[in-house]
């Protein structure tokens, strides 16, 4: 089985008349204000994960600033998950704005499976950012949820929505979730790599997983390989970010990295099926992707 736990989808409104919600949400026009930036609505998701033999996807949407939009933005969501089962929903709201912990219990009590992609993408200290997630957690937590959050590399090339807030927050947000299962986006910005400390890092880290969305865009392919023999191989998930890129391109890394065939079924979907609890079927995707 194939489970992309990284993807974002948009009402067709948002989509066809983008221009018109610029206005108060700086992030959503430095991120989408180019007409090539790509978005997709539930059914162009279905339709890629039907040509590269994606069989389950986790989708949410946008941490909107207008918490009206946020409520719009996730009603959209958990609508397509309802209609179509091969969609499996999270809530999405911005952990600073106004109405984010009542938007997320409404979420959460709808059917969302817990909460992301959850972002801070202006400037911000550790410790109102920490703040700003604190309850989220309690929520996500006390409904049994699983939260996935944001998160980039310190150094390297700038790119839209690069945020600013550094490991060590990162690293605090671990032990603000202990117990409680922690997706970190994008390799967690590179803090997987602390896995490796002999003290303290471990018991820290130990709920934390981490994602593969952007990879092609941050990494080598090698990334796939070293982690998967660096860390525990459960942690590791297979997000593609679509509809930034498409998932093809990470199977095709998958095979040129050196992989073993246990280590792609893992990453590629058997650690998502029991992380967010979904039946793997023992034979194999019918649709070879092309």
């Amino acid at each position: 089985m194939r489970i992309d736990i990284h993807t974002h989808i948009f009402p067709p409104e948002f989509i066809d008349e983008r221009d018109r919600f610029f206005p108060g949400e700086p992030i959503f026009k430095l991120l989408y204000g180019s007409p090539t930036a790509r978005l997709a609505t539930a059914e162009t998701l279905l339709e890629i994960m039907d040509r590269d033999a994606v069989d389950i996807a986790v989708t949410f949407g946008f941490p909107w600033r207008n918490p009206e939009l946020a409520y719009r933005h996730n009603d959209y969501v958990l609508e397509a998950a309802s209609k179509y089962s091969r969609l499996v929903p999270l809530g999405c709201v911005n952990p600073l704005g106004q109405g984010s912990l009542q938007e997320a219990n409404r979420c959460l009590r709808s059917g969302a499976k817990g909460l992301g992609e959850l972002a801070i993408y202006d400037e911000c200290d550790k410790e109102t950012a920490l703040n700003g997630f604190r309850e989220l957690v309690e929520s996500c937590r006390s409904h049994g949820g699983i939260l996935l959050v944001h998160a980039n590399e310190p150094v390297g090339h700038w790119y839209p929505g690069k945020a600013t807030l550094g490991l060590d927050f990162f690293y605090a947000l671990a032990r603000l979730t202990a117990e409680m299962p922690l997706i970190l986006a994008h390799w967690g910005g590179g803090l997987c790599f602390y896995e490796l400390l002999k003290k303290d890092a471990p018991e820290v880290l130990k709920h934390v997983y981490y994602d593969t969305a952007a990879s092609p865009f941050l990494y080598r392919p090698d990334v796939y390989r070293i982690m998967a023999r660096t860390l525990d191989a459960e942690k590791l998930l297979f997000g593609s970010d679509f509809p930034l890129l498409p998932p093809r391109r990470y199977f095709q890394d998958f095979s040129e990295a050196g992989l073993t065939a246990d280590e792609i079924r893992a990453i590629s979907g058997e650690n998502a099926a029991r992380l967010f609890n979904l039946t793997v079927r023992p034979e194999p995707c019918p649709h070879p992707p092309r």
